[in-house]
């Protein structure tokens, strides 16, 4: 059985990109068959998996209209080990294309219909925003992994994000789940860190995963070289934080 989970916070700049590639990259070094949609305009996480965002004859937005399969789309990185559904700017033109569409919500469940069963894992990464791609990426998902960086005004995001969560819920997909809250470019040295840490403790409970993903040049380098940390730089911090993170999402999804 598959598992369709969405990687999104509306607040920018928390590693939701860089935890969507690398989550993809350790689960496909644990032997799990793992397919990359990248639903971002801005394709970092198609950049950042080593695919050329300028190069595509087709993207994800083809896709999502319906005029392309995925299969035809998807590409096969074997540097990678994991397969990615790029995007790119042209994804920008997906709001105005789908508004006037029957089920707009449901374009990428549709999509991914047809694929989803070839993988064990399918990881969505999501604009940083709340809008029909969005939508879309919580209405086809089962789960949804909120990356977190430790520091107020992420909480405050945090709150209108649940909010979208339970409304999809209640409207199109009532089988969405929390499967995770992570916390990113993580400093435990801080007073704030260690403040926040208890409220999301307090109010996640079991949700909130044990594994934190701290900062770390690396992780910040190895997008510009086309690869994951856990290639670009093995042995560093960031890179075994991400093979914890994908042993510990086996253990919780049953992988």
């Amino acid at each position: 059985m598959s598992h369709i989970i969405a990687l999104t916070n509306q607040k920018g700049g928390v590693g939701k990109t860089t935890s969507a590639v690398n989550l993809a990259a350790s689960l496909a070094a644990l032997d799990r068959r793992v397919l990359l949609v990248d639903l971002d305009p801005q394709g970092h996480a198609s950049m950042g998996s080593g695919i050329d965002k300028h190069e595509l004859d087709h993207s994800v937005l083809d896709v999502l209209l319906g005029e392309q399969p995925a299969e035809a789309v998807i590409e096969r990185n074997s540097a990678v080990k994991f397969d990615v559904l790029p995007s790119n700017g042209d994804l920008t033109a997906a709001e105005v294309e789908l508004l006037d569409r029957d089920k707009r919500e449901r374009c990428l469940e549709t999509a991914l219909a047809g694929v989803a069963s070839h993988y064990d894992v399918v990881l969505i990464d999501c604009p940083p925003s709340l809008n029909m791609l969005t939508v879309n990426a919580l209405t086809a998902a089962d789960g949804v992994l909120i990356p977190l960086q430790c520091e107020f005004y992420a909480l405050e995001g945090l709150s209108a994000l649940l909010d979208t969560v339970e409304q999809i819920k209640h409207s199109v997909n009532p089988e969405l789940a929390i499967s995770g809250i992570l916390r990113t470019m993580y400093d435990k040295r801080t007073s704030l860190t260690r403040e926040i840490d208890k409220q999301l403790r307090d109010y996640f409970g079991d949700a909130l995963l044990k594994t934190t993903i701290p900062r770390n040049v690396k992780v910040a380098e190895s997008p510009s070289h086309g690869l994951p940390v856990t290639q670009y730089a093995r042995f560093s911090r960031g890179s075994q934080a991400y093979r914890v993170l994908a042993k510990e999402m086996i253990r919780r999804l049953s992988l």
